[in-house]
């Protein structure tokens, strides 16, 4: 009997490409027919059919309170009675960056914007016109969002040059961008003794998110520090994900490593459409209008999402303990599957977020990470989804634990992964 998802799916498909207006929400990579979720509340999320199931997407890492925070829907509810969009400024967007900046220390001044993608996109465009070079140092597995410039991916050696990661992006675009390893030392260096005065800026996920959770080894970030700064280069850490994610001041009060310039998320915005960049002012200052690096946007600061952004922030700095309960529940859930599955998969767990990679051997990069079986990974999302356990759809993004997990929500889904891996 077909269900309403597979309806709305099909239905889908005839106006949007693929069905779907982000790609990996297709399913595409696990073989199942996506849900088509109706509301959400707390830690779990309820599908058009009426399924409730337990959500680990936490709408891909902003939620870290759980959905519809009552506290949060009462802001955004009163902000909406005001006007949805101006296109000018408000006293929220000054009350937003002050708190952006008490929180995150390295962060002087910020701009908002509408997306993580404009975030990256800009701070890169900062960082070329404050350094006057053009190269930019990524590595490869890290997502930055799908601006031209840093949708490419390695040749066959460290220095082989770029090639565009998807059809449309012309090759000049990406000529200018390097692929580095990541956690590789070495594959860094080699790009600074052969370009000493043109790399711009290094960027990097602090804790990799988007080849599966990928932690930074020990002097890693340290060594991008140093290094960045004997060759005058800017360090830019893209914070998405890990921003008020790992603590109130993100992935760098984490490891006390201090970027240049960092990029925010959605968790700026409560979970709704925003992003943000900032770092030091002498640098900042070379955004438009002070500067002559140009960056605008109309929904830049939107005061709904503003609204959200700061009430979630509060509630953050509020309650400190957040972040502890936090890695509790995520060291239960990746306890569970490691007495459970034993050497048979890897599992990386920081903070709030986890992966389970099918593969035996340790993941620190992203050629360990593809050496994962995403077929069995496919079997056991789709266990997991039919057991009330809504994870992402591809074995290559992170698991996310929010506030909202209860405990008797973590125990069961323990229950459910020890089942399927104990079948």
């Amino acid at each position: 009997m077909d269900t309403k998802s597979k309806k709305l799916f099909e239905e889908a498909r005839r106006y949007i490409p693929g069905g779907v207006n982000s790609p990996v929400r297709a399913f595409g990579a696990v073989g199942r027919t996506p849900r088509f979720i109706a509301s959400a509340y707390g830690d779990k999320i309820v599908d058009v059919d009426g399924n409730e199931m337990i959500d680990y997407v936490c709408s891909w890492g902003p939620g870290i309170l759980g959905h519809a925070n009552p506290r949060v829907v009462e802001k955004v509810r009163e902000a909406c009675t005001y006007g949805l969009t101006f296109g000018a400024p408000t006293a929220r967007e000054v009350e937003l960056a002050k708190l952006i900046e008490k929180m995150v220390p390295s962060i002087e001044v910020s701009r908002l914007v509408s997306s993580g993608t404009e975030a990256v996109m800009s701070a890169l465009r900062v960082a070329r016109g404050y350094t006057k070079r053009d190269k930019i140092l990524k590595f490869i597995g890290c997502y930055h969002g799908h601006s031209d410039g840093l949708l490419v991916k390695a040749g066959s050696g460290a220095l082989t040059a770029s090639i565009p990661d998807s059809a449309g992006v012309p090759l000049d675009y990406t000529k200018n961008t390097l692929t580095a390893s990541y956690n590789d030392k070495d594959s860094v260096e080699r790009f600074f003794l052969k370009y000493p005065k043109e790399i711009a800026a290094v960027i990097v996920e602090p804790v990799a998110a988007n080849m599966g959770v990928v932690l930074p080894q020990d002097g890693f970030l340290s060594f991008l520090r140093e290094i960045t700064t004997r060759y005058g280069a800017l360090l830019i850490f893209d914070e998405v994900i890990t921003g008020f994610r790992l603590a109130t001041g993100g992935a760098q009060e984490y490891f006390q490593v201090t970027p240049d310039l960092t990029t925010l998320g959605k968790i700026v915005g409560g979970g709704m459409p925003v992003g943000a960049y900032g770092g030091r002012r002498d640098i900042m200052e070379f955004a438009a209008p002070v500067g002559p690096v140009y960056q605008a946007g109309t929904l830049s600061g939107n005061p709904v999402s503003t609204a959200a952004g700061i009430e979630t922030l509060r509630i953050l700095m509020e309650d400190p303990g957040i972040y502890g309960r936090l890695e509790r529940k995520a060291k239960k859930i990746a306890q569970a599957v490691r007495n459970a599955a034993g050497d048979s998969v890897c599992v990386n767990q920081i903070g709030s977020l986890l992966s389970v990679f099918f593969t035996a051997r340790e993941v620190t990069d992203y050629e360990s990470a593809v050496s994962s079986d995403t077929g069995r990974f496919a079997q056991y999302f789709g266990y997991l989804l039919d057991h009330g356990i809504y994870t992402a759809p591809s074995q290559f993004e992170a698991m996310f634990v929010s506030d909202a997990h209860t405990q008797e929500d973590i125990e069961e889904t323990c229950l459910v992964l020890e089942g399927y891996f104990r079948r």
